[in-house]
């Protein structure tokens, strides 16, 4: 296979990719079953970032691809995959990659979903009752496919087809988590901004470095380039911000504000307001914000946790974390109970 030319081609993202990537690996979404993944495995599929190229390696199948690569199909049909999403959501929009796939990227992909409660019985994926949400459609190679899509129901599954072979280097699932509430409890501590449970990063004054949606992953940051980091200021006084939806209205007990392989660059000192409100437009452009956590001493790579410092305070909806002056925070915990 030969490799002229490569070259990375970048789209205007649409607005929906600011929501969450429910298949998400990190999220906990996983690649169930492919028809082939003889060139590239199919769980690259969900790696995070963009898929990567290197000129000189090779397996001993061919060219080392960074994504789900299938062989060249000579027979009849078309190849495919099944994808668990992390949690069950609405989906409003996919990005079908095919970054640095040039000359073996598949032409077109539709996709199609279910909602499934016994995902750990089924044996024949291919014959059960999906539902297609995004029709057969143009792939461009070597770049970011967006589609929006054509369902507004829950789903926890996905079956991407790719015709009529090849490869796809991601697939992201973008989209809003759903949590059945009516089932937990107002006595139960839960992390009220975690994505998995709904948590949204809606705004911030700067992510020069890293995203700002990183604070609210599961785990601990993986290195440095796992969290939110904003570029130097030398602005005297100066503050940077993330302000965070959280997943249910509720009550904070315990925060936990981790600077995980920030080492140099850690910022001074944070603190943490809230507001009330279901507009979250209003809560971006004039907040009527209150003080959480006062400021606080921060140190280098270190879990930092807060529970007698927590002002009292009636439930609330969103919260903004304030760094000062710069700096990186790895993750943003908010332990508490939900509201009902």
């Amino acid at each position: 296979m030969a490799f002229a030319k490569v070259t990375e081609i970048i789209k205007e993202a649409p607005s929906f990719t600011a929501l969450t990537d429910l298949a998400a690996e990190r999220l906990g979404g996983k690649v169930l079953y492919a028809t082939d993944d003889f060139f590239a495995e199919k769980e690259n599929l969900i790696l995070p970032t963009r898929g990567i190229f290197i000129t000189d390696k090779y397996t001993d199948r061919g060219k080392w691809m960074d994504g789900w690569e299938s062989r060249r199909k000579r027979t009849p049909g078309h190849d495919w995959a099944i994808i668990q999403l992390a949690t069950s959501g609405k989906i409003t929009g996919f990005d079908i990659d095919t970054n640095f796939f040039l000359g073996n990227h598949p032409p077109h992909a539709s996709i199609e979903a279910i909602n499934l409660t016994n995902a750990d019985e089924i044996t024949d994926w291919e014959h059960l009752a999906w539902k297609e949400i995004l029709p057969k459609s143009h792939l461009d190679a070597g770049s970011q496919n967006f589609y929006e899509c054509q369902s507004n129901e829950i789903y926890t599954h996905l079956r991407l087809h790719i015709y009529p072979d090849g490869g796809v280097a991601r697939f992201r699932v973008y989209g809003e988590v759903f949590k059945n509430w009516d089932v937990v409890s107002t006595s139960e501590t839960i992390d009220l901004a975690a994505a998995i449970n709904g948590g949204q990063a809606i705004a911030c004054n700067d992510m020069f470095f890293s995203a700002m949606s990183n604070l609210i992953m599961p785990n601990r940051g993986a290195n440095m380039g796992d969290g939110w980091e904003t570029k130097r200021n030398r602005t005297p006084n100066n503050r940077d911000w993330v302000i965070l939806k959280l997943a249910h209205k509720g009550t904070v007990d315990k925060i936990i504000v981790d600077t995980c392989h920030f080492k140099g660059n850690y910022p001074d000192s944070c603190s943490i307001e809230f507001c009330v409100s279901d507009n979250d437009t209003a809560v971006i452009n004039n907040g009527n914000w209150q003080t959480l956590l006062p400021q606080q001493k921060l140190s280098a790579d270190n879990e930092h946790e807060y529970v007698k410092e927590i002002n009292t305070h009636n439930a609330i909806t969103h919260v903004r974390l304030n760094i000062f002056p710069d700096g990186g925070i790895s993750r943003l915990r908010l332990f508490g109970k939900i509201s009902k």
